[in-house]
């Protein structure tokens, strides 16, 4: 490294740090950045992404809504001015249920988000030709909003490939997937080449003398020392409590394990045009005897048994006749610390198969002849109740970006956006509020917080 000094250090260079850089010397002339990390850029979680993005949001207030919505603007516009190198498309989520009870629940949903500002909401109960399916590529010059089908012949006309007993689907249209890895070297390399260097090193270390941010230090074999810097940004992700330690700040985030399956599908059970597809039902496994006997005997299995959350969800993955599909199912909530590597139940390819057959019943053949399943993951670090934090921290010239949960794809750049109008000093948007740390010590929140539903989580 060849200076010693820097406008603003950001620790953390996944997908919140690449986003950090680029808003901040790219869209906000502030140049003179260090992004520091110990591993390459964009290899710790943000490459174990199921890579969506979406703006279907649930309260209290608009400001999770809001943020997506700037977003997928601001994604929508690296996507133009790049030629869509990460292959950004629209097809949507599509929310399905065979329970009669969840049917009005679905358009309550989408008149809740359309309140919002997710967008206008299209009730198809009878037969009709005016829905209008999301095409494989691409995003523009697509609804906005959700369309509520409960017409089971339409419902069996377009998504033939669901469970014959489905009787509502919700498809929430500002939804799709693109590449992360992608976006996330497409923004480093812009922040590059307005100067930001990237160190690769780790923080050990914040000079605060006199109270506020003085310098950073980092160590490791490239040129350790301190970096003299008035401001220092924690993008650390799953180690973001550990770095704020470092500034004697305890942040109220905690951490899941979450993992997805990649297979091929050489039944093509899953239409290569599919949209994401997720199962809002609760469901029972299908045991034998045998099975059932094996998982009473084990401690960690028994669960398996008894009803399984809601949730479990896929999509299709690669492009062309590509026949990989992403499958997940968040089943397992318990904090846990993170440590790396990683390590994943051996049985949780079968468990989210046997989870995705109901949903889809083509893909059972795979449960008793299991495919090749390539498992991956990452942690969810996230407040409590799901919102990131984006702001300065209490030491002055500390700012967080972090807990973004397993949203942070989507999210970065809505996040960094907010995050580099704070260090640039220009006027805040509506919705920062909502994502400052200090939000915890209103009472008015702290009463929100205690009767708060729903996190917004798949």
């Amino acid at each position: 490294m060849s200076g010693r000094t820097a406008e603003v250090v950001i620790c953390g260079a996944g997908i919140a740090g690449a986003a950090a850089a680029y808003h901040l010397a790219v869209r906000r002339g502030i140049t003179d950045v260090v992004l520091v990390d110990e591993r390459p850029p964009l290899t710790l979680t943000s490459d174990k992404s199921t890579e969506c993005y979406r703006n279907w949001w649930p309260g209290p207030g608009d400001a999770m809504v809001a943020l997506m919505n700037r977003s997928i603007d601001l994604l929508e516009e690296l996507a133009r001015e790049s030629g869509n190198v990460f292959q950004m498309n629209r097809r949507g989520y599509c929310f399905a249920t065979a329970d009669p009870a969840r049917v009005p629940t679905f358009v309550a949903a989408a008149e809740e988000a359309a309140a919002l500002g997710a967008g206008p909401v299209r009730v198809h109960a009878t037969a009709t030709r005016d829905y209008r399916p999301s095409p494989g590529a691409g995003f523009d010059d697509q609804p906005t909003g959700s369309d509520v089908i409960t017409d089971v012949a339409t419902i069996r006309r377009h998504f033939p490939y669901l469970a014959p007993d489905t009787l509502a689907v919700l498809h929430t249209r500002r939804c799709g997937w693109f590449s992360g890895q992608q976006l996330g070297m497409y923004l480093i390399e812009r922040a590059r080449d307005k100067g930001v260097r990237f160190v690769q090193g780790r923080v050990d270390g914040v000079d605060t003398a006199g109270g506020r941010v003085n310098g950073v230090h980092i160590s490791g074999r490239e040129s350790p020392g301190t970096v003299a810097t008035p401001r220092f940004v924690i993008a650390a992700g799953p180690f973001l409590p550990a770095v704020a330690r470092l500034l004697d700040v305890d942040l109220p985030v905690f951490a899941e394990r979450h993992a997805k399956i990649a297979f091929n599908d050489a039944r093509r059970a899953v239409p290569r045009d599919a949209p994401m597809v997720i199962w809002t039902d609760p469901i029972r496994l299908p045991w034998s005897d045998d099975e059932r006997e094996e998982l009473l005997a084990s401690p960690s299995h028994r669960h398996l048994l008894d009803d399984m959350p809601a949730g479990v969800h896929g999509r299709p993955e690669g492009a062309g006749d590509s026949p990989s599909v992403l499958a997940l199912w968040n089943y397992d909530l318990t904090p846990v610390e993170p440590t790396f590597p990683m390590e994943f139940d051996p049985a949780y390819p079968e468990i989210v198969l046997r989870g995705m057959a109901r949903m889809i019943p083509a893909l059972a053949p795979y449960v008793g002849h299991l495919p090749r399943c390539f498992v991956d993951g990452g942690y969810y670090v996230k407040t409590r109740e799901n919102r990131f934090l984006a702001g300065p921290l209490p030491r002055p010239g500390a700012y967080v970006l972090g807990a973004l949960s397993g949203y942070g794809l989507m999210a970065s750049n809505g996040a960094a956006d907010l995050l580099a109008d704070y260090i640039a000093e220009r006027p805040l948007p509506p919705y920062a509020p909502a994502f400052r740390l200090d939000r915890y010590d209103d009472p008015a929140y702290q009463a929100l917080l205690a009767r708060w539903s729903g996190s917004g989580q798949l």
